[in-house]
């Protein structure tokens, strides 16, 4: 950590339900518990939803790759986005990001996140591989519509989780997971029978968040 304190949060948002998304719910009760704990802390907030980051594409795709005298006006406007997202990580002690399951995978927003922010020089030193983000706290507050634990029929089937520690790997970052699945009981009728199932995820999920980070003593 970089200091003893931790005083900056950087808090993500990727959920397209915007009222009704139960990712933005978990993500709203992990910021007011860290606020709680961290009285003077700073919050950088982004909503990949409502602002997403471009895709990497055949003009701005080797822009992390190539010298600065190489790159197009296009190549120098993605990498100038990249330097932002891996700085908003740099100044960070804490991330938080909402990440739910779609088509059981994640966001196309997040992985364009993460396709920016894995950059030799920047997030990972080019010669050693050795990741330059690794100071960061990085809690990622998962929803999941159906159920995918051990001996369901979906078992596995969650692909968000089981990429993004990978994906993130090389930039030293390393989520921890807190998860509320079914969270699709209230408004499908044929899940109905799953509801009292889906509240105690959702309750567990909430006593995960309040139990992150231990209340910061008042010095008299």
């Amino acid at each position: 950590m970089k200091d003893e304190l931790m005083n900056q949060l950087l808090y993500i948002d990727s959920s397209v339900q915007g009222d009704q998304s139960v990712s933005r719910r978990l993500t709203a009760r992990a910021v007011e518990r860290w606020r709680g704990t961290h009285p003077g802390g700073t919050v950088a907030y982004r909503d990949l939803a409502s602002h997403p980051i471009p895709h990497l594409d055949s003009a701005t795709g080797m822009a992390r790759l190539l010298p600065a005298d190489a790159l197009s006006p296009a190549q120098q406007t993605s990498l100038a986005l990249t330097v932002e997202l891996v700085d908003e990580i740099k100044r960070a002690d804490t991330i938080v990001l909402g990440l739910p399951l779609y088509n059981f995978g994640p966001p196309s927003t997040v992985k364009a996140w993460v396709d920016h922010i894995v950059a030799p020089g920047l997030s990972f030193d080019a010669e050693t591989g050795k990741g330059l983000l690794g100071h960061a706290e990085f809690i990622v507050l998962e929803s999941r519509g159906g159920g995918y634990g051990p001996g369901t029929p979906r078992e596995g089937w969650d692909h968000a989780q089981s990429w993004l520690p990978h994906a993130v790997s090389m930039t030293g970052l390393s989520p921890r997971f807190i998860t509320a699945e079914l969270t699709m009981a209230d408004v499908n009728p044929a899940m109905a029978e799953l509801k009292p199932l889906a509240a105690e995820s959702l309750s567990q999920a909430f006593g995960a968040i309040d139990t992150l980070w231990a209340a910061i003593p008042v010095v008299t």
